[in-house]
């Protein structure tokens, strides 16, 4: 069945990078295959979580029969509207940064930096659609994956449908991923807003541009607009941006996106958006204080929903939340044992990275665990995630209060990177490498790095945790002089220094006089 019976997919705008995207991903001269008799697997959603499973099961050249189901654009939010496209345009916006602190540095650049938008969102395009090819339909053909585009849904307990043909499946997962969710403003939708699914097809630049919510999200596009020669507007509800994060890393980034000119507005209840001669109006109040603001593009950045719509699952006792998503268990099992779910359909971290991980434990807990024997847990993952403002935020393991609430006493040591020598050479001093560790001993169980290049340095602590290797063994590990993420050692020896006690001190005494 030719694709031309969907939906038919364009991207905006229609640019040669933009036709490799959607060839690749979303072949307008696609053919569904014939369905085999009956799938080991039946994969819908072809997002990070589809994709790892469909190619995991496939490759391992056991003669598994995968199908692979997918409505929109393989490659889901990562590939299309997420990871790639935005830090292809974070990349762009940290030039610019580098070149306002290029004084500090002894380099004198022009007053006026010159940003040529329209060829950064081209560079974007063109990196997207390179990428493309590893998420296409074609090379998961060549896995020996059956690839079905269009819409995916249950017929009965052992049967999904995809246009005219029914696949059999013994096993199903359900990778459907998630959505901007539209904030109940009113006159927003009338006015017209971008999200993350649309503000990457720009061409234009925006002169004054809105931003809604101060999560991960809108921080990362806020600061990347306001270096790319945006006047910037970011709204938030909290008291300060950012608050579910280590307050003192959130106030950094504040102070941060402050001096770098983006207007905050905290505390603040949006409450009307009006189509104007100037633009877009926002109407907003803080402490019963009413004002406005006018721009010319809305961004929303304030959460994510499920996409459970248009599955069926009621006919095959899968249990959802419209907010909340697919309800499973620890296995990432449905309330239908033969039905799995994983990524952002079911699970609260929200990261390519999780997505990926959590298929593997479906492929684990489909295909290799007769009877339950061998399952694998998503509770047992140990999960790091950073936000990539500059500087970055990278956090791994509980949070302090996480661990007072479940009653665990921690101790914790906080090294600043005014006092690590790379940090200071690289005029990167307003940073810092928080550990988190049980009170007693010296197991870690979280830690927060606020840094440039944080991202890159928190694998060692996640590292450190899934093999639990405390702060004592960490110490003895040898880092190269001068770098940032000497910034670790420092806090492992000072853990370390906490063990001279005066009884400690009066034993070491003696071994010296015996030595």
């Amino acid at each position: 069945m030719s694709n031309s019976e969907f939906e038919r997919v364009t991207v905006r705008p229609m640019d040669e990078y933009n036709q490799t995207l959607v060839s690749n991903v979303h072949p307008p001269n696609w053919v569904n295959p014939q369905p085999a008799d009956n799938y080991d697997l039946v994969v819908i959603g072809a997002g990070t979580a589809g994709l790892v499973v469909a190619a995991g099961a496939a490759g391992l050249d056991l003669g598994l029969k995968v199908a692979l189901i997918e409505k929109h654009l393989m490659g889901g939010d990562c590939l299309n509207v997420g990871c790639v496209p935005s830090k292809s345009l974070i990349r762009s916006s940290r030039v610019v940064g580098e070149m306002w602190g290029a004084k500090e540095l002894g380099i004198n650049i022009p007053k006026h930096i010159e940003v040529d938008f329209s060829t950064v969102m081209a560079r974007l395009r063109r990196i997207r659609a390179g990428i493309s090819h590893h998420d296409s339909a074609a090379r998961f053909q060549k896995l020996g994956v059956d690839v079905f585009l269009g819409n995916g849904r249950f017929a009965s307990n052992n049967t999904v449908e995809v246009g005219d043909k029914t696949l059999k499946f013994k096993k199903a997962v359900i990778a459907t991923g998630a959505r901007a969710v539209q904030p109940g403003i009113t006159g927003l939708e009338k006015a017209g807003y971008l999200t993350n699914e649309t503000v990457f097809s720009l061409i234009q630049k925006p002169e004054r541009l809105a931003v809604i919510g101060g999560g991960p999200i809108g921080c990362e596009l806020a600061q990347a607009f306001r270096r790319l020669g945006c006047e910037v507007v970011l709204f938030h509800s909290g008291s300060h941006i950012l608050n579910k994060e280590d307050a003192d890393a959130a106030e950094i980034l504040q102070k941060v996106l402050v001096d770098e000119g983006i207007r905050l507005v905290l505390n603040c209840k949006l409450e009307e958006v009006v189509t104007v001669t100037e633009g877009k109006r926002l109407y907003f109040s803080v402490n019963s204080h009413r004002d406005s603001v006018t721009v010319d593009e809305i961004l929303v950045g304030a959460g994510r929903a499920p996409n459970v719509e248009n599955l069926n699952l009621e006919a095959v006792g899968v249990e959802y939340d419209q907010r909340l998503g697919v309800k499973v268990n620890d296995y990432l099992q449905t309330t239908n044992p033969k039905i799995y779910a994983a990524g952002d359909i079911c699970m609260n971290w929200k990261f390519t990275h999780a997505a990926d991980a959590a298929a593997r434990i479906v492929i684990k807990n489909t295909l290799f665990s007769p009877f339950g024997v061998g399952r694998a847990q998503l509770s047992k993952l140990v999960m790091p995630w950073v936000t990539y403002t500059d500087p970055e935020i990278a956090h791994v393991g509980m949070y302090e209060h996480e661990a007072q609430e479940l009653g665990i006493d921690v101790e914790t040591i906080k090294i600043p990177f005014s006092s690590v020598d790379r940090a200071i050479a690289d005029s990167e001093e307003s940073g810092f490498v928080k550990i988190h560790y049980k009170q007693g001993s010296d197991a870690i169980i979280g830690a927060t790095i606020v840094a440039s290049h944080a991202g890159e340095m928190i694998s060692e602590l996640t590292t450190a945790i899934v093999n639990q290797i405390g702060l004592s063994k960490l110490s003895t590990v040898i880092h190269p002089y001068p770098t940032q993420a000497e910034a670790i050692k420092k806090a492992a020896d000072a853990y370390r220094r906490t063990l001279l006690t005066p009884k400690t001190k009066k034993l070491l005494g003696f071994l010296t006089k015996l030595s």
